[in-house]
């Protein structure tokens, strides 16, 4: 399986948004739900500003079709989504390098989505590396969150990657881990 990776562009929109949809928690099927799933919905607008004020949507191929998504964005991006609010205004509760952890010194990735037909065939490490190389260009730290009630998201990011968990944390009567990594 030839896996080929690139930054997203406007033509690539609708091809995640059904990727997308198909795992979203919100739109996902049961028997998928298990498997992971992912909490914030998106539209065509709010990707194609994360592609062209950002450049940080990164998407994985087979054979020309989209089977991976990773996200990558400022804080400023994100910071539309009550959650995400909620996320920058509590950046500093963490350390990570060292370093307290601000706006400006990092980003949040995700979310992320493996298509079922790729999953175990490392497509995952793949868009995951890819996304950490390009933003590590920009900003030292990763940040992101992950679902208590998602194992698998859990389990992929804490063995296949470098994150680490940084602390636990509650929003919206959910619990969260908090994770973070050097990018570099």
């Amino acid at each position: 399986m030839n896996v080929e990776l690139q930054v997203a562009t406007s033509s690539h929109v609708e091809d995640v948004l059904t990727l997308h949809y198909r795992y979203q928690v919100d739109s996902i099927s049961d028997q998928d739900r298990a498997d992971g799933f992912i909490t914030t919905a998106f539209t065509k607008d709010h990707l194609t500003r994360l592609i062209e004020d950002e450049n940080g949507l990164f998407i994985a191929t087979v054979d020309g079709k989209i089977v991976a998504y990773a996200m990558a964005a400022s804080w400023g991006f994100w910071s539309q989504w009550p959650m995400f609010e909620f996320m920058v205004k509590n950046l500093h509760d963490s350390t990570c390098l060292g370093q307290v952890i601000n706006a400006d010194n990092s980003y949040q990735y995700g979310p992320v989505c493996v298509d079922k037909s790729v999953r175990g065939l490392g497509v995952f490490e793949k868009v995951f590396e890819f996304a950490l190389a390009q933003m590590s260009k920009r900003y030292p730290i990763m940040v992101t969150f992950i679902n208590q009630i998602n194992p698998r998201s859990f389990r992929a990011h804490t063995t296949k990657t470098s994150l680490t968990v940084i602390k636990e944390f509650g929003f919206n009567n959910n619990q969260y881990y908090k994770l973070a990594c050097k990018t570099a």
